[in-house]
């Protein structure tokens, strides 16, 4: 079976060479789509050049020694959006692209941050079907490898998502799939026939709540998590998402929670007084933690205003500082 992957890059120099080296050094057949949202750094120069060249892996969290081969690298494809649309809209891009090729039965996103280890795409690709969508252990990549997600749940009244044993060791057990309510869009397999019958992923969105919103599409079709995969995640490289040890950027608090009340909205119109009251609560947690730019990020995220060019500014700022 030829495993489907979708990577969407935006501002993603820095990390998506190691994410293809590890990728296609795997032995897993797979069509490899690129999607760049209009980067205004290097990051489709860096694509290139690694497809010349490769990439030197150090300090990886698994046990790697084969190098790709430049048949492998040059298989990839790349295809550049004339804008960002957002997350979603690279994510369609790429399976419009995928999905004219029948052989493909199974299409994995992933995220340009992180890091493959060789047998993954092999068990994806040879895990039982009859999923909507299919999950698997997302590991924080900086040591000590501790659990950011196996899958996501969501609170109806208030929209606020949680991570099946976030900061577990790694060595704990995989909930059963009966506990989610969606798959992470960070490392998310989605089967032919979900596509076929929900559609593609919902745009509207931008950032976060996409595979919420797409998940709840499933209809009969069950979520699934893979026991032997897992995938390790270099978190917040790109927009700021939290980790356990740092708070969000302000851009990451503004989108997370605009499209949080969006969910709400669309799906839990009862529950937007309470989701409102859920935002407002936690502005107040921002500042009086001295995050003043994450509060006044929040506000104006529940509020329906735009976000202003200075927390935008303070938030590219605080990613770069991440990265160093």
């Amino acid at each position: 079976m030829t495993l489907g992957v979708v990577i969407v890059t935006y501002a993603a120099e820095e990390v998506i060479a190691s994410c293809l080296e590890t990728l296609v050094c795997s032995p897993q057949a797979m069509r490899v789509v690129v999607v760049d949202n209009a980067s205004p750094d290097g990051t489709v120069a860096a694509i290139r050049d690694w497809q010349r060249a490769g990439a030197t892996l150090n300090n990886l969290p698994f046990a790697t020694r084969v190098k790709s081969t430049r048949e492998a690298r040059s298989q990839v494809e790349l295809l550049l959006s004339l804008q960002n649309g957002g997350f979603a809209a690279g994510v369609n891009l790429g399976l419009g692209a995928l999905l004219k090729d029948k052989s493909i039965d199974r299409f994995w996103i992933l995220n340009p941050d992180t890091l493959v280890p060789p047998q993954t795409p092999v068990s994806i690709a040879n895990a039982p079907g009859g999923f909507a969508l299919m999950g698997c252990r997302l590991l924080y990549a900086d040591p000590p490898h501790s659990i950011q997600i196996d899958a996501g749940t969501v609170n109806r009244w208030t929209g606020v998502t949680g991570n099946l044993n976030l900061g577990a060791a790694s060595s704990a057990p995989l909930p059963s799939a009966e506990e989610a309510d969606f798959i992470s869009g960070a490392s998310m397999v989605a089967s032919r026939a979900f596509i076929e019958t929900a559609g593609l992923m919902p745009e509207e969105y931008f950032l976060y709540y996409e595979e919420v919103a797409w998940a709840m599409r499933r209809g009969p079709l069950p979520l699934a998590l893979c026991p032997a995969a897992s995938v390790f995640h270099r978190a917040g490289t790109a927009i700021g998402s939290p980790t356990l040890d740092s708070v969000a950027s302000p851009f990451s608090v503004y989108y997370k929670h605009r499209s949080r009340m969006m969910y709400l909205q669309r799906h839990h119109p009862a529950a937007m007084i309470a989701g409102l009251f859920y935002g407002l609560a936690k502005a107040a947690q921002f500042a009086m933690s001295g995050h003043s730019p994450q509060a006044s990020a929040l506000m104006r995220a529940i509020l329906g205003r735009e976000l202003s060019p200075d927390i935008a500014a303070q938030s590219r700022d605080q990613t770069l500082e991440r990265r160093a």
